[in-house]
Parts: C-alpha cells; structure tokens; sequence
C-alpha cells in the first residue's frame, strides 16, 4: 500500500540572552560542568524565579517574524515530570495560553507550513553518558527557550529540511538565537505518522526526541517512514511512543512509550505573575524589526539585480550579508562584490559553519577600496580576483599587492601585441577557431592572463583576436 507522511515539528530554540530565564547564572556555552549553577536553576528549596524580560521580547520579536498573533495576556504554568535532567521535578513552561499563536513559515514552492503555537520555557540539564555511568551537567538548566510547535504539514523529509533551515535562518536574522545545531542551541522533536494515499484519517504518530542535525532529520524520518510501513503492510499497529535516532545504525529505536498532555499534569506557576504586555510594546518591536531573509533574498534579486544563485548563497549566511552590505554602503558594487564573497572567499571556507561564522580574512574596508578598483575599470576581475586569493592566504590590505603600474592597466598597443603573440603560440586553436569553432577562442585567454599577469582585460582582448583571427 501507499502511504503519504504526516509530520510536525516541535522545534527548541535557545535564546542569546546573557542570563538564564529565572536566575542571573551565564548562559556562555562550554564552561565546566555544572559551574553555571544556582539554587533557583537547581530547584533548591526556599528559591524562587525572576522571569528575564529579555526573553519575553526576544520571543514576541521570534512570533513577528513567524506571523504570529501575539496574545498581550498569558501566563506560565509547571509541567510535571520526574527526570534527573530536571532537578525540581517539574518544568516552568507554557500550556494553555501561549505567548505567540497562529503563525507560519513559508517554504520556496509557497507552501506554508502553519504554527501552532510559540512559548517560552526554561531547558532542562545535559545528561552526559560514559563508560556505563550517567553524569548530569546542570548548565544548561535554566537556560531560556521558545519552543515552536508546528501543525502536522510537512509531507516529505525535503520539506522538513527546508522548514528547519529557514526556521533557523529567521531566528538568526532576527537576532534570537545563533541556532548552532551542533552545539544544541536548535532542537527538532520529530512528530511522525502515515496515512494511505487518498484517506484523511491520520495514522499513529511516533515522536523521534531531540534532532540536532538537518541531515539526520532527513534519514530519520526516512526510516522510520519504512518503519513503520512494514509494520502497517504487515498488518500490525504503530504504537504511540518517544524514540531515539541512532546515527551510527541510521535506525530509531523506542525509549519509551508516549506521554499525554494530562500526564503532565499542568497547573499555572504559583511563584511567577501573570504577563500583561501591552499593545504599544508589541507595535514598537515590529517597527523595529530587521529585514527578514525573504525580503533580503528579493531586495538581492530585484533592486540590486543579483542572480537567484548568486542571492542564494548570500542570503543564507547572515554574517555574510553584513559583510556584503557594509561594502555596499563603502561604494562597492553588488555584482562584483558579491561574485567575489561567493567565489573567490568562499572557497576559502570549506563547512558551513565556517561561512555561518564568516571570519573573512579581510576587511569590508579592503574589500571595498579593491571592488571599486574593478568597478572603475582601473583593474579588471581576473587580478581583483588573484589579489584577494593573496589577501586571504597572506594577508595584507590592497596596496599591499595593487600598484600604480597595476592601476594603469594594459595599453591597447599591449594588448594587441599579446594577442598577435597568444595566435602565434596557438596555431592549432587558430586553425580550429578559422575553420568555424568559435569555443576555440578561450584557448588564447589563458596565455593573455598569464602574460599580463591577469591585468589585461578579456573583453577587449577578445574583440582583438577576432579581428587578427579574421585577417
């Protein structure tokens, strides 16, 4: 039988502020264990919770950007679970009446993937595995998230990695969260379940806990797919339960069987007020909201007249657009500049962390001053290319490696005399390009570049060689 997958994500964001959620404790990544501890992120007896107002508006600005309506009245509530990660037995989260609600993210085909709902919570403790022992690191414990729960609209394991992404890349441009999967600041609980082709009765859902890599999402899903379509062809029933992915086997297996929302046994938090936020408050932040990726990605392609690739690999990064745009306000052209980020320094980035990071080894400052070089027509691209590659491997700003000489450029007397000294050195490619294969003439661009030491320029070069090639 055919079956279509049904998917929701229910996705954990870990927001930049400098302090926990009810505490003071650091939130700063990678400190020894459990040295970013206090009694309230600890659930030690006596302590009580602060909610930080940075989490509120981060969370209103992650709502805005994702459609939601933001609801002015809400509150916190206690979800109670017994888990050694989670010292004081329950977790100050949201139930009933979530900070942000009713929204969507837009994927490139225009499907829009609905939101449930947004709300704020505190995460639990790291449990650390080794040699048979478990070991609890209370760091993160405390540390401020939203989570983003999504309708169960994402049909393909393709549609997940898109939604993911571009969830990812929203938080970024609105400066929320790094959203460093690898370090867990993204999270992904994957909601899965099939249902036959044609039929809208939606089949047993299975939840795979704790996604921190797109790529996985994607196998996981995947598999679990199969899973669960040998057991419905077999004849059997999937049971409702929380799984774990297994990268090394590419294989889920059940940790333990589904909790329901009454399990939980939600009741509003006795130790934290009520939050009222004000319309004027809500309007303030969307007015001050930065350009979001989509309207960066058609502002790339519309006005400043980019192609839909070169926008693509821009946009994507949104250190790389800050870069990209400072040279634009030093008087940098886009296409030049935008060429060379994606070409020459991005080859100089070999992971995607490194173009998220975007450390580019040179300054917009030199960027811009060797751009306009090439705009103005005093050096031609191939040597604003050659003297980034420079820059980049050695350092240094443009003068450096630019010199008066470079800057006057090839004459045309120059030029014609390496062009007649390229056709004489090419005989064969001559012969070919004279006998009707016009591809042959970029045989002789590479003995022009070289003997100019990439100076001359190839445009006007090509008009010489097929006047000379036509004598």
């Amino acid at each position: 039988m055919k079956y279509r997958i049904v998917s929701g994500f229910e996705t954990h964001v870990e927001l930049a502020t400098a302090t926990k959620i009810f505490c003071g404790c650091s939130t700063k990544f990678g400190a020894m264990p459990n040295t970013h501890c206090c009694p309230v992120c600890t659930g030690q007896p006596g302590s009580l919770p602060v909610l930080n107002k940075r989490v509120v508006e981060f969370a209103i600005r992650a709502g805005l950007a994702t459609h939601c309506t933001i609801n002015t009245t809400t509150h916190l509530d206690r979800k109670n679970y017994c888990y050694p990660d989670l010292p004081k037995a329950y977790q100050i989260s949201q139930f009933d009446k979530p900070l942000c609600e009713n929204g969507y993210v837009e994927l490139d085909s225009g499907k829009k993937i609905r939101l449930t709902r947004i709300h704020i919570e505190e995460d639990a403790g790291k449990l650390v595995h080794e040699r048979g022992y478990t070991y609890i690191d209370y760091n993160r414990g405390g540390v401020a998230l939203i989570e983003i729960v999504s309708e169960p609209d994402i049909s393909s394991p393709e549609e997940a990695r898109e939604y993911v992404e571009k969830l990812q890349l929203i938080m970024r441009y609105i400066g929320v969260s790094d959203c460093k999967m690898q370090e867990g600041s993204m999270r992904c609980d994957v909601n899965i379940s099939l249902t036959p082709e044609g039929s809208d009765k939606l089949g047993t859902r299975t939840e795979i806990k704790n996604m921190n890599s797109v790529s996985f999402i994607e196998k996981a899903m995947a598999y679990e797919a199969r899973r669960q379509a040998e057991i419905l062809d077999g004849g059997g029933e999937v049971e409702q339960a929380t799984l774990r992915y297994d990268e090394n086997t590419g294989e889920t297996y059940v940790m333990r069987t589904k909790e329901d929302a009454q399990d939980y046994r939600y009741f509003p938090e006795p130790d934290l007020p009520a939050i009222i936020i004000p319309q004027s408050k809500i309007d303030e932040t969307a007015a001050h909201m930065p350009e979001l990726p989509i309207d960066k990605y058609r502002r790339y392609t519309g006005v400043l007249g980019l192609s839909a690739q070169t926008a693509g690999l821009l946009y994507k990064y949104k250190a790389v657009c800050d870069f990209f745009e400072k040279c634009l306000s030093l008087g940098a052209g886009a296409k030049n500049t935008a060429n060379l980020i994606t070409g020459t320094i991005y080859s100089s980035l070999s992971t995607e962390e490194e173009k998220e990071e975007f450390n580019a080894g040179v300054s917009a400052e030199d960027m811009a001053k060797l751009v306009r070089y090439a705009d103005e027509g005093k050096i031609n691209v191939t040597l604003a290319q050659m003297t980034l590659s420079k820059m980049l491997k050695e350092g240094g700003c443009v003068d450096d490696y630019i010199t008066e000489q470079d800057l006057a450029g090839v004459s045309d007397d120059e030029l014609e005399a390496l062009c007649r000294k390229a056709v004489e050195e090419n005989p064969a490619a001559a012969a070919d390009f004279r006998g009707g294969k016009q591809k042959a003439i970029g045989s002789f661009y590479g003995y022009i570049k070289r003997a100019s030491g990439g100076k001359a320029d190839i445009k006007r070069a090509d008009a010489i060689l097929r006047k000379i090639l036509s004598e």
